[in-house]
């Protein structure tokens, strides 16, 4: 990954930010939901990740704010989506970075843990763990398989309970899907 830094996004970066997830999800509702959450109260600025080689932008990973609903408790988490890299810059470890970056990131702030719907293959070697099997379902309307979660303060998930996305991003998932 000779060249490629790792940072929080700048307000300069948001054209470049647009052009990766339109350019990777080859369409532009991933563009829109990233500016959707940017505007929302979910929205955490230092977890808005791009990696940047030879000054322009090739990848971007953001984090935001959810909600653990468990019967006693509401606990603060992060989501991650979406996660994108350019696809000229495809398969030369910048995803990998920049989640491997922002899991720091998350631990270094305290959430004591992460969810992402996305592909189980790809999460795992990161530690992440299918949600269900610590009894945690989800508000979005997809399968059980997509739901996984990562722990960063042991015990955090042991309780089971309902993962909550934020309402701009659930309006989101309901237009585009």
């Amino acid at each position: 990954m000779a060249n490629i830094t790792i940072r929080p996004e700048s307000f300069d970066d948001l054209h470049g930010i647009d052009i990766v997830n339109i350019s990777a999800f080859e369409e532009e509702d991933e563009a829109r939901l990233v500016t959707a959450i940017r505007h929302s109260p979910a929205y955490i600025p230092e977890l808005s990740l791009v990696a940047e080689g030879h000054d322009r932008i090739v990848g971007h990973l953001m984090m935001f704010m959810t909600q653990l609903e468990q019967q006693e408790r509401n606990i603060n988490i992060l989501a991650l989506a979406p996660m994108s890299v350019l696809p000229s810059h495809s398969h030369r470890g910048i995803g990998s970075e920049l989640v491997t970056k922002a899991l720091e990131q998350a631990k270094n702030q305290g959430f004591p843990a992460i969810v992402v719907v996305g592909y189980p293959d790809y999460y795992t070697r990161f530690g992440f763990k299918p949600a269900w099997q610590k009894e945690l379902a989800c508000n979005l309307p997809v399968t059980r398989e997509a739901v996984l979660v990562l722990e960063l303060e042991e015990g955090t998930l042991d309780r089971g309970g309902t993962i909550i996305y934020p309402p701009v991003f659930h309006q989101f998932y309901e237009t585009a899907h």
